[in-house]
């Protein structure tokens, strides 16, 4: 009875226990087995977005995407836009006491066991695109942009 009334109290005190907390914690809230795809913060900052990531986004669409909210959301903007192009779900997970390595998650619910989650870096990126400059017949004619 004691040994109820103790679990009882800790479970209120710090809630439920979590299987493998540590890789929780490193992969944003979610479990190595469940990952489609991750990429490391450097990643994530680079510009333009990653191939793999938007290629994954619109071949997973029912995954969820977890985005690390430790890093500034000029970064994470790209991907948040990306999600919604193809219809994935996503959270930005926020973790006081811990700033994982991780920048970006693209995961299921369930396990799926892939062998591999990381991207290199020698793919290409796909660059934002860019507005063009308008320029008019007067600036074209005395040479100016």
């Amino acid at each position: 009875m004691a040994d109820h009334v103790d679990e009882y109290l800790q479970k209120g005190m710090y809630g439920e226990k979590q299987t493998k907390p540590d890789e929780r914690r490193k992969f944003l809230g979610t479990l190595r087995e469940r990952i489609v795809l991750a990429l490391t913060q450097p990643q994530v900052r680079k510009n333009g977005i990653n191939h793999e990531a938007e290629k994954a986004m619109k071949e997973n669409s029912q995954a969820h995407l977890y985005l690390n909210g430790n890093m500034n959301y000029e970064y994470l903007s790209k991907y948040i836009k990306s999600a919604s192009k193809y219809k994935v779900e996503y959270t930005i997970v926020t973790n006081k006491e811990h700033n994982s390595e991780i920048g970006l998650v693209l995961a299921y619910d369930y396990a799926i066991d892939k062998e591999s989650i990381f991207v290199d870096d020698d793919k290409p990126q796909i660059q934002p695109e860019t507005k063009k400059q308008k320029t008019g017949f007067f600036a074209r004619l005395f040479g100016g942009k």
